[in-house]
């Protein structure tokens, strides 16, 4: 028998609807079962093309005697996480706060007040080496919660008092400091991996507005070391197995250093933002290899990832048929038998690093699988010298090779689409395909970001215009929270620049004035992650940290300075300035850890 989950639209939700678990959405139902019962909340967060949420469920969520030991210590509640960003928001910030860390699955334990006392991320059904088990941890907690109740619900209140600070940020009145800006490229370019590109060592993640900070601070001062550095990273994610080299699109991000080993799944936002980034890296270098990336992305968006009245669909699965990344990977035989005779003369195998006994190396275990990642360890250009043929040749052989073993992969079973419809990441294509039809002049580009803003105008806001959050099955709901405001303006704005339609304009500030009533921090600035109208939450989240996206407020002070530079209107300026204030001395504690709102600091010194 299916459990409440049924009735949801979720994709992630649905996924879970027919485990034994008595699972219940988040909502009034949930938490007055737990006050009657006297149940802590079991609150498991994830998201549809989670591979490791896969494995959770697998272990335990699907297994009946997990389920029932969750069933009989819990009021059991599951969330997902793109639908509900600011519940993820404030538990993960309560789980970096217990464990040091974060990640999905997410796992907390709460008061039937929504107060966590525990925080974790995967858990296995047994304890092992060390590491509790999903059911040693329901009877510890259950002990807990009826022989020391008043223990629990003091670390509860505790915990909820370090995460009200955790979203407090420091104010500054001077202006941007340009050495701010100086000292967080040094710091970003201190991580760079000279070796093998980009920043950090694994996981390697693509973080798309930390390359167009670079690029930006590239743009004011000429620095030949950002150039660099920011042509090296766009490059390796391009040739490594993070790239998609048959069907397009960046899968989520690197496992190992060399960009070889992705995470499968493919996420709208990524692919939205890297386009945006490999745009502004061709506009910097007019290497083309970067300007093909961008048309390549747009590609599989407009191909996989569109509705057919125009939104974007959120994303798709690291796994199929049960296994991460069976969808992509390739058997030396199998690769081989798609190549045409008249080819028989070119290294296919070398070129692409197909092995016999494989170079899909299983995370868990570190043993080949017999499979391979399509990927490149040189550019075309470099074989076609190599090789001593004309680039276009080899060009147009690899051409007809992709399409050969694309059309087969497509036979395949694959991964889950997940395809509900989300405001913010849907603003974020919009941007990027209004500003790749600028920058490569392709109006189909632009029909498409015109399409995407009407359906969301039209389908996606309530009775008093204010905009909703996700849409699913010919309905649309879910209030929307600040990240929505502000990247569909951003879209707008956009949109607006590439075709000086001034509906786009009429719209961005319509919505941008909404946004200020309904979200902005009156006493301390700045704009809540939530509504004001939206009592769900024990705190409610503020945010200006870049992680896999921009925050709101960073996008929001991009936005103003736009809306002032296109109106003329000098209060949007002023509200930006204001907004830089708010934040001005976290930034300048911290500076790489905000890059996209340094950015627009860098913007707005550079228009005084």
């Amino acid at each position: 028998m299916p459990n409440r989950l049924i009735n949801e639209k979720s994709p992630y939700l649905l996924q879970h609807a027919h485990n034994p678990v008595d699972w219940y959405p988040w909502g009034p139902e949930a938490f007055e079962t737990a006050r009657r019962e006297n149940k802590p909340l079991f609150l498991s967060v994830g998201y549809a093309t989670c591979h490791w949420c896969h494995v959770m469920e697998r272990e335990s969520f699907e297994d009946a005697e997990a389920a029932a030991v969750l069933n009989r210590s819990f009021v059991c509640v599951k969330v997902d996480r793109e639908e509900r960003p600011d519940i993820d928001t404030l538990y993960m910030a309560a789980c970096q706060l217990v464990t040091g860390g974060g990640g999905w699955p997410m796992t907390i334990v709460m008061t039937p007040d929504k107060k966590p006392f525990f925080a974790g991320t995967y858990i296995p059904k047994q304890s092992a080496m060390g590491r509790f088990g999903l059911i040693e941890l329901c009877n510890k907690i259950t002990e807990l919660w009826q022989q020391s109740p008043d223990r629990v619900l003091e670390s509860a209140d505790a915990l909820v008092g370090h995460l009200a600070d955790a979203f407090v940020y420091s104010a500054d009145p001077a202006d941007p400091d340009p050495s701010v800006i100086t000292q967080a490229v040094k710091a970003t370019l201190d991580r760079q991996d000279t070796q093998f590109g980009g920043f950090d060592t694994a996981p390697k993640f693509p973080m798309a507005h930390r390359l167009t900070f670079l690029l930006g601070a590239y743009a004011r001062d000429k620095d030949a070391r950002v150039l660099a550095a920011t042509t090296r990273a766009l490059t390796a994610m391009r040739l490594g197995g993070l790239w998609d080299h048959l069907g397009f699109g960046f899968h989520r991000y690197s496992t190992d250093r060399q960009w070889l080993l992705p995470h499968f799944e493919k996420m709208l936002y990524d692919q939205a933002f890297l386009a945006m980034a490999y745009l502004e890296g061709y506009a910097a270098t007019g290497n083309p290899l970067f300007s093909q990336t961008a048309r390549e992305i747009f590609t599989y968006v407009l191909r996989d990832m569109t509705d057919a009245q125009g939104g974007f669909f959120t994303a798709e699965d690291a796994d199929s048929e049960g296994e991460e990344g069976k969808f992509y990977v390739w058997s030396q035989a199998g690769f081989d038998a798609h190549l045409a005779s008249d080819e028989a003369g070119t290294p296919w195998g070398r070129i692409l690093n197909v092995q016999p006994e494989g170079n899909f190396l299983e995370e868990a275990t570190g043993h080949k699988t017999g499979t391979n990642i399509l990927h490149l360890t040189d550019a075309w250009d470099v074989w076609a010298q190599r090789l001593q043929i004309p680039a276009d040749t080899l060009a147009r052989q690899w051409e007809a090779l992709r399409q050969r073993l694309f059309a087969t992969r497509v036979k395949r079973i694959p991964p889950l689409k997940d395809d509900k419809i989300l405001t913010d990441w849907n603003g974020m294509m919009i941007a990027a395909l209004a500003q790749g039809a600028a920058a490569l002049d392709r109006t189909d580009y632009l029909d498409a970001a015109r399409k995407a803003a009407g359906f969301i105008l039209e389908r996606m806001r309530d009775a008093n215009g204010r905009l909703l959050h996700r849409y699913r099955e010919g309905q649309a709901g879910i209030s929307a929270t600040a990240n929505d405001y502000a990247f569909f303006i951003m879209g707008l704005i956009a949109l607006h620049r590439a075709d000086n339609d001034r509906h786009w304009l009429e719209r961005a500030t319509e919505l941008q004035g909404r946004m200020n009533l309904d979200f902005q921090d009156g006493d301390h600035g700045g704009f809540f992650l939530t509504g004001a109208g939206a009592p769900d939450l024990p705190v409610r989240p503020k945010e200006i940290y870049d992680g896999a996206i921009p925050s709101a407020n960073a996008v929001t002070l991009h936005n103003l300075l736009h809306l002032g530079d296109l109106t003329g209107q000098t209060q949007w300026r002023a509200q930006a300035r204001d907004l830089i204030r708010a934040f001005g001395g976290s930034l300048r504690r911290q500076p790489v850890a905000y890059l996209h709102m340094l950015d627009g600091w860098r913007r707005y010194a550079a228009e005084r």
